[in-house]
């Protein structure tokens, strides 16, 4: 079982192209499964594995705490490594197929206001102030819709800052462009002049941490969190957030819904869809606020 595993995640780098965000997924995931398998006893082989096995071990995660959505995942890499082995002529029949993924919840997207993002960009009133690089990595990340992941992989040579553009590499592997705006153009020439002399090459990470090194995600994670609690009655948020709110701000703005599918490299454009009901919600908060019979409570006809 083992083995089947580590072939199954030089296949997925090699023939794949898989993101070594989706490596680190997919190598913690199996490894849960394969721990949950041994049980504190010897490994099992693959053929000793069944649908009650993988079954028992989504229970087991759930009496560790874990979600709808992250079960869902680890089911997905439990299915694809046996898809992978099944391809392989290594098993007849995976064993599950039939285990059925669990019923996400539906959760929109947490967005912010336009104001919103505009205070967390300009930090009026901040105590100490953001170093350049964490400036320009905020205002990257709302301008170009990137991933975390995508913007902590950037090397200079990704940027073209005349162009007001960056090349990203998403899922899959799979290059696009996204566009800069003159902010976010502004804050990285900024960051940028503030590196020493030589440390600018073209193969060199845009952002780095303090010893040069290329910034982790969970990094960019734990300071956009810290700079959004910072703010007052302001909603604590992730990077991905400024990622929800750079496509709902461009659907407000009129942007085709695929030109954002688009920006965002999302393969279906019902993904993307998502936004629309984002959209629709703030349009009748907004008109519940502000049409003056919204609340206005119908007077009795008389009739019946």
């Amino acid at each position: 079982m083992d083995a089947a595993i580590r072939a199954f995640l030089t296949h997925l780098d090699v023939e794949r192209g898989a993101s070594p965000h989706t490596l680190r997924n997919y190598a913690q995931d199996l490894r849960q499964f394969l721990e949950f398998l041994k049980g504190g006893g010897a490994v099992p082989t693959i053929h000793a594995v069944d649908q009650t096995a993988v079954r028992g071990f989504l229970a087991f995660r759930t009496s560790k705490g874990d979600g709808k959505a992250t079960r869902g995942r680890k089911l997905a890499a439990v299915r694809s490594l046996f898809k992978f082995l099944a391809r392989d002529g290594a098993i007849v029949r995976s064993p599950a197929a039939g285990v059925l993924t669990p019923k996400m919840d539906k959760k929109l997207p947490k967005v912010l206001t336009a104001d919103d993002a505009k205070r967390l960009m300009e930090d009026n009133g901040a105590r100490k102030p953001r170093s350049l690089r964490d400036q320009a990595i905020l205002e990257t990340l709302y301008s170009s819709g990137a991933r975390v992941a995508e913007l902590v992989a950037l090397n200079i040579k990704d940027v073209d800052l005349d162009g007001g553009t960056a090349t990203v590499l998403g899922k899959g592997r799979k290059e696009r462009i996204v566009p800069l705006g003159r902010h976010a153009v502004g804050a990285i020439r900024a960051y940028l002049a503030s590196l020493q002399a030589g440390t600018v090459g073209g193969q060199r990470p845009l952002f780095r941490n303090n010893r040069g090194g290329r910034l982790t995600t969970r990094s960019v994670e734990r300071f956009v969190s810290t700079y959004s609690r910072a703010l007052p009655n302001f909603p604590a948020i992730s990077p991905h957030a400024l990622r929800h709110s750079f496509a709902t701000h461009l659907l407000d703005g009129g942007v085709d819904l695929r030109a954002i599918q688009e920006l965002l490299g999302h393969a279906s454009l019902s993904t993307t869809q998502r936004y629309t009901h984002v959209a629709l919600d703030r349009l009748m908060e907004s008109y519940d606020q502000a049409h003056p019979r919204a609340h206005d409570v119908p007077e009795a006809s008389g009739k019946p």
